[in-house]
Parts: structure tokens; sequence; C-alpha cells
């Protein structure tokens, strides 16, 4: 049996890229066999207008990994299905950031010198994820690892990532609806998250008359965070409200403040010592997302925040274990005196 090459001529991959890709996924998918033969240079040569460089350069590539090998006058045919491949990670980011830093961190260690990774950053922005995706979609990678945040647009994000392959992709930080098929995810709960540490946290919220969250309407942040909040202060009887901007918000004594972004907190405090309101007693201060200062700044900021190392290194694990489950990550609550 011939080995069946495809080749897009309107893909940005390199032809011989292509070539190589459409052999490793015949040998992934099981159609390729031991034994089968590859189709001839020349062939190639006149199927495809390409030149015998070209074609060359992917069979020497794939004799390299041992997939292949050739015989004197007879041609290139597959010499072994049982390889195992260097991962090569196509790995988007939203942002930079130190909780960014700590994913990366965690996730470039477990997986050590198992994998090669291709790191990219789109700014919140769905233009150019977009762009990112498309671009390296056919890209002779064998992980998609993507976390999928967006300031604006991305209503179609689902239909994008469908454009992946299913078996080497593995979604980070929050499940994307519309993605269908049998792929990895490791994610956060954000409604059942922050529903489960206030209730953690009943007790001290207690001494407070009302509860506010910071949430910019143009917040990249899920809106189901706003979901678990108002279900905790329905079903508590806590007075309650979703603030836009920190800058003009009037505060007062017994009020606690949830905020998710860093700048909102800054604001947030300066305001408060501006006030000469008392931080853990006047007013209450829980922040997402854990970093080093917060637990020095105002003798410890209480923060409610995923496991982001842990985040890491599941999604290495995932590629590493080379399987497709959908893994909740860890949550936690770390009480302080800002509470």
């Amino acid at each position: 049996m011939s080995c069946n090459v495809r080749i897009n001529e309107y893909s940005k991959t390199p032809k011989y890229k292509q070539i190589i890709n459409s052999i490793i996924s015949g040998v992934e998918k099981g159609t390729v066999k031991v034994g089968d033969q590859l189709p001839s240079v020349n062939g190639l040569l006149i199927k495809f207008d390409i030149s015998r460089d070209t074609i060359v350069k992917a069979y020497e590539h794939l004799k390299e990994i041992g997939i292949v090998d050739s015989i004197p006058g007879k041609g290139y045919y597959i010499k072994s299905t049982n390889f195992k491949q260097k991962a090569k990670v196509f790995l988007l980011f939203n942002k930079l950031s130190a909780h960014k830093k700590i994913i990366f961190d965690a996730f470039s260690q477990t997986l050590g010198d198992q994998a090669a990774i291709d790191f990219f950053i789109y700014n919140n922005d769905f233009r150019i994820f977009k762009n990112l995706i498309l671009s390296h979609k056919d890209d002779n990678y064998t992980h998609f690892v993507i976390i999928p945040h967006f300031l604006e647009g991305g209503k179609n994000a689902s239909d994008l990532i469908n454009q992946l392959p299913k078996h080497k992709l593995i979604i980070l930080d929050k499940k994307v609806e519309g993605v269908v098929g049998d792929y990895a995810t490791v994610y956060q709960d954000f409604e059942a998250d922050i529903y489960s540490v206030l209730i953690e946290a009943l007790e001290l919220l207690s001494k407070y008359q009302k509860l506010k969250i910071i949430f910019p309407p143009y917040s990249y942040h899920p809106k189901e965070i706003l979901a678990g909040f108002e279900r905790f202060c329905s079903e508590y009887a806590f007075d309650h409200a979703v603030v836009d901007d920190i800058s003009v918000e009037p505060i007062q004594k017994n009020e606690v403040y949830i905020n998710l972004m860093e700048d909102d907190l800054v604001t947030l405090i300066k305001r408060i010592k501006n006030l000469g309101l008392k931080v853990g007693k006047e007013v209450g201060i829980i922040s997402y997302n854990e970093t080093p200062l917060k637990e020095i700044l105002l003798d410890g900021i209480t923060i409610i925040s995923t496991d982001f190392q842990q985040l890491g290194k599941t999604a290495a694990q995932l590629i590493l274990e080379n399987v497709k489950d959908h893994i909740a990550n860890p949550f936690r609550l770390v009480l302080r005196n800002s509470l």
C-alpha cells in the first residue's frame, strides 16, 4: 500500500513539513503500516510541482526520527510505526503576568527535555489569536496548548478552535463552549470556585454588611465569577454590588471588596488609606490570584486563587501521558489580615 501525501498550496506551512505531517498523521491514525512504500521522489515532484530538495528533506527527516528507511534503487518505505516523537508544542497565552509565568515554568519544567516549546502571546486580542491559530494550525506541532481569554470578540472562538486537530489540543484555564471532539483541558470552574471559597470564609465575612466585587465591563474574566458571587450573596443574605470602576466607587465602613485585577487592588488600597479606614477591621479585601507581595502587603492580603503551578504541571502531564482528560484545577482560599 502506498502512503497518501497531501499538500495544501494555500497553507503557509512549508511543503516539506506538510509531507512530514501527512506521513506522521497516517502513522498516528494507523492507516500507514510497516512496509508501506512512500511515493517516489519523482512522483511527488510531478504531482505537486515541487523541488526534489523539498521532498528529500522531508524523507530524510522521517529517516532521522526512525519512521522511514530507504533501499537504493527501490526508494523509501515505512520502517517502523513504534517511534516516540519528541513533543513539539505550540503554546499560546493571552498575556504575560506573574501568574502566567508560574504556569509556564511548571509546564516547561515538567516536560523537561521531552518537548520543544514555541511560545506565543496574543494580548487578549481575538484578532491576533485568530491569526496565530490560522498561521500555525497546519504546522508540524504534536500539541496545541492554548489559554482562551479575550477582552472583546471571541464569540466564535469555538469555530476557530475546532479547526485544530483534537488529538493534539489542550485548552487551559477555562472551558470553551462549542468545542467538540476528544480533546484535553485543565480548567477553572469559575462559578463553583468562588461560591465554595466564600462559604469557607463565611465566618469572617459575617463581620461586614456588604460585599462588593470589582468587575470592569471590559474585563476578560468569565462572567461565571459573577454568577457564583451573586449565588453566594443571595443564599447567605448578603447585601452586595458589582463595581464597574473602583476609582469612583464610594467606599464605606463594613464593606468587603473582591478584586480581580492588580491595578484595581492598588487603586483600592490607596483610596482606603486616604480615607483613614483600617483594612481587616473596617474594610475587608479579598484579592484574586496569589503573588509573593500579597503575603506581606498590609500585613497580608487574603487571596482566592487557582493553583497556577499545578495547572502548568497537569497540562504537561497530559502531554507526557498522552491522555485526553478534562481536569478541574484546584482552587483555594488563603486567609490573611485583610479580612
